[in-house]
């Protein structure tokens, strides 16, 4: 899909050049920017209305400054990530297969809406250099019910736990987030070393109320399904529920708003001010903390081998 809608936005701005430039120079290339560049203005839309809807938020706000710069690292990250990376090399950089002698867990990448596993190549690559194991998932359908996606959430775990006997460590984007907790609540006896999520909509977000699709309703802001999942994991463990979890979140994210629906009540929530919603992903602060968390869980040899 994402492919079809890069080649056939590249083959539409060309047509549409060809086709008026011996008419009006003018319109030719405003037309081709608009088909190129328009996401720009969404993106734009986007980040007034959260700064409208942060108002009355616990965040502090971004400030106009602060926008302006979310808005322009989205402008940059979003044609890499959606015209490039996911649509023609989401296959690079295959998940580890084989066991290992690992001192740390290896990591599940769990992506977001409308994404796949290219969204994390950068990830990839950095634990490659550092020799920690990692596997992925590729949420499909796409548009399907994120109850849908427990079946995938389990196979991966498995798989990475497999790699190293260690409790993987999950990092999530968005609506991964909830994927996450989703399987969590449906497999509560499996372990997992700690639950890092990135962006995600825990308590929904404004903009849900647009959707028109399974899981995109369900993330809408106090939404019936994020109330039920609630209230599952409540019953699961009713005492710091998300004692184990890591929140990031942006005073400046354009996709999920108000702020703090990005939060869990207990969870280790760190607020990483003026990032936009996928440049958070490869914020060098989240990066840079998450993987050390990763880090944190090695084990020494002796553990290993009572393993």
């Amino acid at each position: 899909m994402q492919q079809a809608l890069v080649l056939g936005s590249l083959a539409f701005a060309v047509a549409w050049v060809f086709f008026w430039w011996h008419r009006s120079p003018t319109i030719a290339v405003i037309g081709a920017l608009l088909v190129l560049g328009g996401y720009a203005l969404v993106l734009g839309l986007e980040g007034v209305a959260a700064a409208q809807l942060n108002r009355g938020d616990a965040a502090p706000p971004a400030g106009w400054s602060g926008l302006v710069g979310a808005w322009w690292q989205e402008v940059r990250v979003a044609p890499q990530v959606f015209a490039w990376r996911q649509p023609f090399f989401w296959a690079s950089l295959p998940d580890d297969a084989e066991p290992r002698e690992s001192a740390v867990p290896a990591v599940v990448f769990v992506h977001g809406f409308v994404c796949n596993r290219g969204l994390w190549l950068p990830w990839m690559r950095r634990l490659r250099s550092q020799n920690v194991p990692y596997v992925s998932v590729n949420l499909e359908p796409v548009f399907g019910d994120i109850d849908g996606y427990i079946p995938l959430m389990s196979d991966a775990v498995r798989r990475a736990q497999a790699l190293t006997g260690l409790a993987p460590v999950l990092v999530c984007h968005s609506m991964g987030g909830l994927v996450a907790r989703a399987w969590r609540a449906a497999e509560p006896d499996t372990p997992v070393h700690r639950i890092i999520t990135i962006g995600s909509p825990h308590r929904g977000t404004w903009l849900g109320r647009f959707s028109r699709v399974a899981n995109g309703r369900q993330m809408r802001q106090d939404g019936g399904w994020l109330g039920a999942l609630a209230r599952r994991e409540a019953q699961l463990q009713p005492k710091d529920t998300y004692a184990d979890f890591v929140c990031w979140y942006s005073n400046a994210d354009n996709i999920v708003f108000p702020a703090s629906t990005a939060t869990l009540p207990g969870a280790d929530n760190r607020l990483v001010p003026g990032a936009a919603h996928v440049a958070l992903a490869f914020h060098p602060r989240v990066m840079d903390e998450s993987l050390a968390i990763v880090a944190s869980a090695a084990k020494s040899p002796s553990e290993r081998t009572a393993l």
